[in-house]
């Protein structure tokens, strides 16, 4: 699994990137080595991790497990199970945000390996009809937390397909998002199957061959 990655001028649940880490390690400390049934934390103590009182702490925890950080167990109880996810903030790399010179160079780099892709990857039974980015990278902005990166994919015709040792689509569409998602921490891949799919706004970077008038 990639490492979570956090951006030094971002805030997550109210808190700073290096505090919410920090707070994060301090829970992640309390379960080490506990079955994931039996990483419970009371919240008395997890209020007391991220240095919050009550009133404040209540909402905190709130929101920790509408993300998924923490789980409430069934019952009368005021435990909270710590999930892998939390440990995954315990354990993520502070970075700083992504220019747009760099996001430039990605989406240049994401389209360049689309190329290749479909020039070379025979077992794969799909090929990928564009390259799309959406979302942020559209807003302009100077700094970014994150490339979402959409892949319109279809499948290869026969004639470019290897005829041995084929992959399924399944392994063909994980092997798509764990090579340009490679690319950088800060690529979020996304796979559809037609450009309308895609979250708007956005911009063709690259299209096949095959597509162009």
């Amino acid at each position: 699994m990639k490492q979570r990655t956090l951006v030094s001028d971002r805030r997550y649940f109210g808190l700073d990137a290096l505090a919410l880490r920090a707070a994060a390690g301090r829970v992640a400390a309390r379960v080490a080595g506990l079955a994931p049934d039996r990483a419970r934390v009371r919240g008395a103590f997890l209020r007391q991790d991220f240095g919050v009182d009550t009133v404040d702490g209540r909402a905190l925890l709130d929101d920790l497990c509408a993300d998924g950080l923490l789980a409430r167990p069934e019952g009368p109880t005021s435990d909270f199970l710590v999930t892998p996810r939390l440990v995954e903030y315990a354990a993520a790399r502070v970075v700083e945000p992504l220019s747009r010179v760099k996001a430039k160079l990605l989406v240049s780099r994401a389209c360049e390996l689309a190329e290749r892709v479909n020039r070379e990857w025979g077992r794969n039974p799909l090929e990928i009809a564009m390259i799309v980015p959406y979302g942020s990278y559209l807003a302009r902005e100077q700094r970014m937390d994150e490339l979402p990166l959409a892949l319109v994919v279809r499948s290869r015709p026969e004639s470019r397909r290897a005829r041995w040792n084929r992959m399924s689509k399944v392994e063909g569409a994980k092997g798509l998002r764990e090579t340009f998602g490679d690319l950088s921490s800060f690529v979020r891949v996304r796979l559809v199957t037609a450009v309308e799919a895609v979250p708007r706004p956005f911009t063709v970077a690259w299209q096949s061959d095959d597509d162009r008038m």
